[in-house]
């Protein structure tokens, strides 16, 4: 219980953050030996429902405006979307059973560290409501490579966001709407997957992992729009440079 609480705060507060979600749940059973259902992707379902729910909370009245007056914004975010969708679906086995390694997650924390550094040297003063076609589709694009572990959805979109002259917080609002369909489609998705294959879970576990990783994602979420208002995305390029070297430090006495 006491890791499946860890494991939902680290989720929560790693998902909204450009440090890479997927890299954290990875790394933290890794190092500390967890096994068993915590180390399984049926729990990570449980985590990134958490998330979901916290992004619901958060943007629900952009939401609704979305949904009944900025239609154009609307199709955009959709538009966005499908690239991600469609090599999540083509891609996924090869990511669950080929790049959920160390090694993979050191190199693409270190690499998109450097593309949040890059990307502030672009920084202007555009909004969401001026993003247009290109920019939906240049981020929708960096989105589908956060398939990657270690990457990170909203590192890479964000950084994207701010290439193509959004401002840091409009970017990030931009990367968190646009994370709501493509978490909420992989939660049905291997929801279903977990039901037809019949794989055990445990509900009390899932549970605490759930309210804590939707907590705690509310709160990052807060957080990062608040940090962006002032300042740059550098310290967390610095955070993932620092990352990736204990990774490799981790790999080499393990070895």
């Amino acid at each position: 219980m006491f890791e499946a609480l860890i494991l939902g705060i680290v989720q929560g507060l790693t998902e909204f953050l450009p440090v890479s979600s997927t890299a954290h749940l990875i790394l933290f059973p890794w190092f500390l030996n967890w096994g068993g259902v915590l180390d399984s992707l049926t729990f990570d379902i449980a985590l990134h429902a958490g998330t979901l729910c916290a992004l619901l909370v958060c943007f629900w009245r952009d939401w609704l405006d979305i949904l009944l007056r900025k239609r154009r914004l609307l199709l955009l975010i959709v538009l966005a979307s499908v690239p991600a969708g469609i090599l999540g679906i083509l891609f996924e086995k090869i990511v669950e059973s080929k790049l959920r390694s160390p090694l993979v997650i050191a190199i693409s924390l270190a690499v998109i560290g450097l593309f949040l550094l890059a990307s502030e040297r672009a920084y202007k003063h555009r909004k969401v409501d001026d993003i247009g076609l290109l920019d939906a589709i240049v981020i929708g694009l960096s989105q589908a490579v956060a398939l990657i572990p270690g990457v990170s959805r909203s590192g890479v979109t964000i950084s994207s966001g701010i290439f193509m002259g959004l401002e840091r917080e409009d970017a990030a609002r931009f990367s968190f709407l646009l994370s709501t369909p493509v978490i909420g489609g992989a939660v049905l998705l291997h929801l279903k997957k977990m039901l037809a294959g019949g794989e055990g879970h445990d509900l009390p576990l899932f549970a605490v992992g759930f309210v804590a990783s939707a907590v705690t994602g509310l709160i990052a979420i807060k957080f990062l729009l608040n940090f962006l208002k002032k300042h740059p995305v550098n310290v967390f390029a610095y955070y993932r440079f620092v990352l990736a070297a204990v990774i490799m430090i981790g790999i080499w006495l393990k070895g």
